[in-house]
């Protein structure tokens, strides 16, 4: 069986290797903190696709674990523990968690966000029920049960009830909107879920034990109902004729069902038969409720289950354990072993057939019949699951309970020397008879804790606190039973082992105690308060019978049966011996005659005798019997045996204490084997001393609160003279500081106002030096605004002479510029001028080689049209010779029309052609005067361009020359005047084209108004040099004129050309017109 250890772990798998098959746990896992702490499991459910469940453990966490993808996860924290789960919503993402604080949340286990939060419960929710739809819930408490919508998260109704009758169950029925509550007076009643309208209530038998109905379980078609309490009794109802159809009784070691669940098949059709029954002893036990078989079950005594839960698709079972750990059973598993032989715990000894399998004694049914209630006349059939007698008259006293034969325990006690450890608590409910008596039980604990053992732990410290408050319990319940047990001060040492051993049944351990003080502590009382002399005399006598040396040796060193026997009895060997010594020895006590315990006294002694005997201070025994100590257990239980049979009868201890006896059932036996005046004298000391206990410390408080009200008024009167007096000093202190601070401040101002003085004369030093250097720094600013105007004169100076050169060069390029521009635009004209010349030739030639093939087409149309009138005519000669009718005359009239009509259209459609001809020739010449106005526009562009730069040029000289005049003679330098010889371009025209003449000019003195000069020499002759702006002036001027010239030329010769055009192209016209008349 594999453990996981989810510890800490927000996910993870479930198992590290595959689950073997044929196992039937599949996986524990536990849960343990960084301190080796286990975290219990309290509650699980499964969803509605029985691969996935819930767990919540103590610490308020939910994880989730998904059996068929091996997975767990962390899906929240809550931070309280929860006291039931729901997780078959409609919205398969979210479950619902009821916490201890009432309150019942919905939490989505994929984006662990908080869905809804209800509230409205006052105490502690037992059960959540979803309806099959997944809409609606019914959370039940103890006092109150309500009904909740999922959609809205809203209440729809509550159900109240009277605080004496208390709800143990209400669910939904599945399949079915009916809501069935179960009270505690075990009346269950049905529900209409909408209406929340009686349906009906089921009946319940009057006769017989009542069973106190907690367990309830419905199969999954919702026609049959089992309930279960506190007896091994379960009602099997079919609610389809709401009649109780079958009372089955479980086994005898069944007192109380906690659990029902039922085992789904997937072909029973929702018709469940196997039902699965935990009880009070932690094992669940699955039968058939028709066969009334036990199939098989889950748990043991030392492996108990607390809960438990069965998915819906009937293949896992998962426990939670009384460990607080999780086991995943597999039912496929379980179901394997159905032919195999059940534990030894379940199994008869008996002296029958030695070949008869225990199963079969498991599972044979033998049939009786009840009497039903006075309602109903039917007859219930009732079976009881329980193995056939076969005792026979030899050993029928040495019969135990469930089945036990002490005779045959004892041998295999002799045998092994113990017991399993597996059934040794059920070994010895069988030898002790232990009658669970609940009813008694629970009136003793309802008395609350003894006041005797009300301040145990002072006295008595244990680390466990579980173990702490059930030792105090079954202490009280013994002082409630009998007085003189809340007088013993050793009977915590009695109990406490027993306590230990049972602190998960407190009634068994009560009954446990009591069976052991009532047989094996017989005769301890009588003395009381002093111990058992008579017992210990026994002892003693015993003693001396069998080893006569070693009494002797005990009593020449002083020391008597109270100090080797009574430590022993008292503790029932608890502080001398182990765990598994104990039990070993335990064993074999309640399995022989209650003597039996002071021959183990005796045995212990003896089998101790080499080291006693080396004993001799009463401290050295004292610790011995106090301390555990090295002892073959097997060397003492047989030296115990010898004991009990060497003996003799005088004195053996047999012949004074009685045989056992088992507690009676239903009341516990009255225990008064003690002197009971000095009990009850003690047990009014006690509690006179209690009262005055009690008076004295109410008399105690009071004067305690006196005292703290006068030491209170004492410290506060302490406290106000103590201030005045600090008061009345700091007084005093706050005025001499305020005198010095005075004092002080007077000759700060003094030294202020110095300062002051001083930081003037400082300022106004300061203001001075500031002024002059002020005045030097404006002083430098000018001298160097000086120097900068200087260089920037300087720098504009070189600048103007260098753009001036930049301009005279821009100048001639730019004339260069223009003419060839002018020489462009010349070839550009003649190319304009040859190419509309020869498209209107060619539209011409065009008109003419059409107007021809018209004519040539006219001329054969009109050749038809004759060739045509003569066969007509000819025809009609001989119409009219041959005496034709009229038809064919009219005939030849009409088609004489039509060629008529047809010589009309003609004609009509030459003059159109003419019309068109001149719109042509007129589109023609408006398109030569468009082009011939742009040339025009773009040559008066160009001279008006070339009139701004000389208007430009002209200023750009004026202010040349004013700043030459304005700089002094001495700054002017020039170069010497040297003559050359510049070339000057005229642009005429001849009759033939443009032409270009070249001049000289030899000298600048020279200069007509047709040229530009250069270089100019001053009227003064100095060696200066003078640049004149007027270069290439005329030059320009004369330039423009002729190109404006031949301009004009151009345009008459184009206009003569388009005219010549035109004229040509109107006589063509004419002459068209008069060959088509």
């Amino acid at each position: 069986m594999e453990v996981t250890d989810i510890g800490n772990k927000e996910e993870g798998k479930i198992w590290h290797r595959k689950p073997t098959p044929g196992k039937g746990v599949l996986v524990t896992v536990v849960r343990t903190t960084q301190q080796a702490k286990t975290v219990r499991f309290h509650h699980v459910a499964f969803d509605t696709t029985g691969d996935s469940f819930l767990a919540g453990d103590h610490h308020g966490n939910i994880y989730v674990f998904d059996i068929s993808r091996n997975r767990f996860r962390l899906v929240q924290r809550t931070g309280q523990a929860c006291t039931a789960l729901a997780f078959s919503l409609r919205r398969t993402t979210e479950f619902l968690v009821a916490l201890a604080d009432y309150t019942i949340k919905c939490f989505d286990k994929d984006t662990k966000q908080l869905v809804s939060w209800m509230r409205g419960h006052e105490g502690a929710v037992s059960s959540i029920s979803v309806h099959s739809s997944g809409r609606y819930a019914i959370t039940t408490s103890s006092d109150t049960a309500q009904l909740w919508d999922l959609d809205t998260f809203q209440r729809k109704r509550r159900l109240n009830i009277r605080q004496s009758v208390g709800i143990q169950r209400v669910f939904f029925l599945p399949l079915s909107n009916t809501i069935l509550s179960c009270f505690s007076d075990d009346s269950i009643f049905a529900w209409e879920s909408d209406t929340l309208f009686c349906k009906y209530q089921l009946p319940v038998p009057d006769c017989g034990p009542k069973i106190s109905y907690k367990a309830f379980a419905v199969t999954r078609d919702g026609k049959s109902l089992v309930a279960g309490g506190r007896t091994n009794l379960l009602h099997l109802w079919c609610l389809d004729s709401k009649q109780l159809v079958r009372v089955i009784q479980m086994p005898t070691q069944v007192r109380t069902v906690r659990q029902l669940e039922f085992l789904p098949d997937s072909f029973d059709g929702g018709a469940s038969q196997t039902l699965g029954v935990l009880s009070q002893d932690g094992v669940m036990r699955f039968i058939n409720i028709h066969t009334c078989k036990l199939l098989f079950h889950m748990g043991s005594h030392d492996d108990a289950i607390t809960a438990a839960a069965v998915s819906p698709n009937g293949r896992h079972v998962v426990a939670i354990m009384d460990n607080g750990s999780i086991n995943i059973y597999s039912v496929q598993s379980l179901t394997q072993e159905l032919n195999k032989p059940p534990p030894s715990q379940v199994a008869v000894v008996s002296d029958g057939d030695t070949n008869q399998e225990l199963s079969n004694l498991k599972v044979k049914v033998r049939s009786e019949t009840v009497q039903r209630p006075a309602m109903s006349s039917r007859r219930t059939q009732v079976k009881i699951l329980r193995p056939p007698a076969v005792s026979t008259a030899d050993d029928k006293e040495n019969e135990l309970p469930a089945g036990l034969n002490k005779k045959r325990l004892v041998a295999l006690l002799k045998a092994f020397g113990e017991y399993p450890a597996k059934y040794r608590m059920f070994v010895w409910r069988s030898l002790l008879c232990l009658p669970e008596n609940h009813a008694a039980y629970s009136s003793l604990t309802d008395k609350g804790l003894h006041s005797a053992y009300l301040t145990l732990h002072d006295k008595y410290p244990i680390k466990s606190h579980k173990l702490q408050r059930g030792l105090q319990r079954v202490l009280s319940a013994l002082a409630h039973w009998a007085a003189i047990f809340g007088e013993v001060e050793y009977l915590p040492l009695v109990a406490f082992p027993f306590v230990k051993l049972f602190q998960n049944n407190p009634m068994l351990c009560f009954e446990v105690v009591a069976t052991v003080i009532v047989n094996w502590c017989q005769h301890w009382f009588e003395y009381f308060p002093n111990p058992p002399l008579n017992i210990l005399s026994m002892a003693e006598n015993v003693l001396a019978h069998h080893d006569k040396e070693l009494l002797q040796h005990l009593v020449d060193c002083g020391i008597t049966s109270q100090l080797y026997v009574w430590p022993l009895l008292e503790t029932l060997f608890s502080e001398v011996l182990t765990r598994d010594e104990w039990l070993r020895l335990f064993d074999n006590i309640f399995s022989n005659h209650p003597s039996f315990l002071i021959m183990a006294c005796v045995a212990y002694i003896t089998c101790c005798r080499e080291p006693l005997l080396l004993c001799s201070q009463k401290q050295d025994f004292e610790y011995f019997f106090h301390h555990r100590n090295n002892l073959d257990m097997g060397a003492m239980i047989k030296e115990g045996y010898r004991l009990m049979s060497n003996t003799p009868a005088d004195i053996h201890p047999r012949n004074i204490l009685s045989d056992f006896t088992p507690l009676t059932k239903g009341q516990y036996p009255v225990f008064n084997h003690y002197p009971e005046f000095i009990v009850e004298y003690q047990s009014q000391e006690r509690e006179k001393i209690r009262l005055q206990e009690m008076e004295y410390l109410r008399e105690r408080q009071e004067v305690s609160a006196l005292r703290a009200d006068f030491l209170r008024h004492q410290a506060e009167e302490e406290t106000y003279y103590t201030q005045q007096e600090l008061l009345q000093k700091a007084e005093e202190q706050r005025r001499n500081i305020l005198a010095q601070e005075e004092e002080k401040l007077t000759q700060q101002r003094a030294k202020l106002a110095a300062m002051k003085r001083e930081l003037k004369v400082k300022e106004l030093q300061l203001l001075d030096a500031s002024r002059r250097r002020f005045l030097k720094h404006q002083q430098n600013l000018r001298a160097s605004q000086i120097q900068r105007l200087d260089q920037e004169i300087s720098r504009k100076m070189d600048l103007r002479e260098r753009e001036t050169a930049a301009a005279v060069q821009d100048l001639e390029i730019r004339q260069m510029e223009l003419e060839a521009q002018r020489r462009r635009l010349e070839q550009h004209l003649l190319k304009e001028q040859e190419r509309t010349g020869r498209e209107v030739e060619e539209e011409v030639e065009m008109r003419m080689r059409e107007a021809e093939r018209e004519e040539e087409s006219y001329t054969e149309l009109l050749h038809s049209t004759e060739t045509n009138m003569q066969i007509l005519e000819e025809s009609l000669a001989e119409a009219c010779q041959l005496g034709l009718e009229s038809d064919w005359q009219r005939e030849v009239a009409e088609r004489l029309q039509q060629v008529d009509a047809e010589q009309e259209r003609k004609r009509e459609r030459l003059a159109e052609l003419h019309r068109q001809t001149l719109a042509e020739e007129e589109r023609l010449a408006d398109t030569m005067r468009d082009v011939a106005g742009r040339k025009w526009d773009d040559v008066m562009s160009t001279r008006a361009k070339l009139q701004e730069q000389r208007q430009t040029w002209s200023s750009v000289d004026a202010d040349g020359q004013r700043h030459t005049r304005t700089r002094s003679p001495g700054l002017i330098r020039g170069l010497s005047l040297r003559p050359s010889a510049t070339s000057a371009v005229h642009v005429g025209t001849n009759g033939t084209g443009p032409a270009i003449r070249h001049n000289t000019v030899t000298t600048p003195r020279q200069a007509g108004t047709n040229m530009v000069c250069l270089n100019s020499r001053s009227p003064s002759e100095s060696t200066s040099t003078n640049f004149s702006l007027d270069r290439g002036r005329a030059q320009l001027d004369s330039s423009e004129r002729e190109l404006l010239k031949e301009i004009r030329e151009l345009r008459q010769k184009l206009a003569a050309r388009a005219r010549e055009g035109s004229s040509a192209s109107s006589q063509s016209v004419h002459t068209l017109s008069s060959v088509s008349q």
